[in-house]
C-alpha cells in the first residue's frame, strides 16, 4: 500500500529529509508528530498570523513543520506562494484533514500547525481533535470576548487542552489584564504570554516572511519565540531554543 503524500510537498525536499534521517523510520523509530489547531470564531483574532509563526518557529529550531490551510480565504496558502520555502502549507477540505494529517506525519513532520477559518463549525471541531493542543487567539475588546464562548465550548466538547491566547493586543494597555481576570474568572485557561500589535507581524509577512526573519531581535519576534517555547512544552516538544527570554509584559 503507498503512503498518501501531502499535494504540495515536494520529493526534493523529503529527499532532504530523508538525508537527515527523518522520512523512512518506522513509528516506533520516529517521534511521534505533534498537532496544534488555531481556532477561533472570530475573525481578525490572527490565526493565521500565529499558525505561520508557530510552524517557521519551528522549521528555524530545526524541526520539520507544515501547516493546513483549512481557511477558504486562504490566506496561509497565499503567505505560502510568495514565500516559497518551508514550512509546506496545504488547502484542503476539512473532510480530507485525517487523510493531510497521516500524510503529514507519514512523510516526516515534527509538528503540525491547522489554521481553520473563523466558524465554530464542524470543520473546526474535527480540526480540535485532531490537536494535541487548541489554541485560541482572542483580542481584548468586548465583542471578541462575548463571541468566544463559541469556541471554547467546541474545544470542551473536542476533549483536547485548550488554551485562550490573548493577541492583537494593545501595548501597556490595561485591557489585557482585566481580559486575563475575566476569561479565568469563567474558567477558560489563559496562556502565560500575549501577542502585542506590532508593525514587524504586518510588515513581515508581505513577503512571505515572519517576525523572527523580518527583525529577529524585535520584540514581536520575541514575543513569539516565547509563545512557541511554551506551547512544545504544552505538546512535550523539544523547543530548540535555548535562548529565549521568557517575558509576560512589553
Amino acid at each position: 500500500m503507498s503512503i498518501p503524500r501531502l499535494p504540495r510537498f515536494q520529493a526534493t525536499r523529503f529527499a532532504k529529509l530523508s538525508a537527515r534521517g527523518h522520512v523512512g523510520r518506522s513509528s516506533s523509530q520516529r517521534e511521534d508528530m505533534k498537532t496544534i489547531a488555531i481556532i477561533s470564531q472570530k475573525g481578525g483574532a490572527g490565526k493565521t498570523t500565529l499558525a505561520v509563526h508557530l510552524a517557521v518557529c519551528a522549521h528555524l529550531a530545526g524541526h520539520r513543520s507544515a501547516v493546513i490551510d483549512l481557511d477558504p480565504q486562504a490566506t496561509a496558502r497565499k503567505w505560502a506562494d510568495k514565500r516559497r520555502d518551508e514550512p509546506e502549507v496545504v488547502g484542503d477540505h476539512a473532510e480530507r484533514l485525517p487523510f493531510l494529517t497521516e500524510a503529514a506525519k507519514n512523510n516526516g513532520a515534527d509538528l503540525l500547525v491547522i489554521d481553520t477559518a473563523p466558524n465554530a463549525d464542524r470543520a473546526s471541531l474535527m480540526a480540535a481533535r485532531a490537536a494535541d493542543l487548541i489554541l485560541i487567539p482572542c483580542r481584548p475588546a468586548a465583542f471578541d470576548l462575548d463571541a468566544i464562548a463559541a469556541t471554547c465550548d467546541l474545544a470542551d466538547l473536542a476533549r483536547r487542552p485548550a488554551w485562550v491566547l490573548l493577541s492583537s493586543a494593545p501595548v501597556r494597555s490595561p485591557l489585557v489584564e482585566e481580559s486575563r481576570l475575566g476569561l479565568e474568572a469563567d474558567g477558560r485557561r489563559v496562556a502565560p504570554f500575549v501577542l502585542h500589535q506590532r508593525v514587524a507581524f504586518s510588515h513581515s509577512v508581505i513577503d512571505g516572511r515572519t517576525a523572527m526573519e523580518f527583525e529577529p531581535f524585535g520584540k514581536a519576534a520575541g514575543e513569539l519565540r516565547d509563545i512557541y517555547a511554551w506551547a512544545c512544552k504544552e505538546i512535550e516538544l523539544d523547543s530548540r531554543l535555548p535562548g529565549s527570554k521568557m517575558r509576560k509584559s512589553a
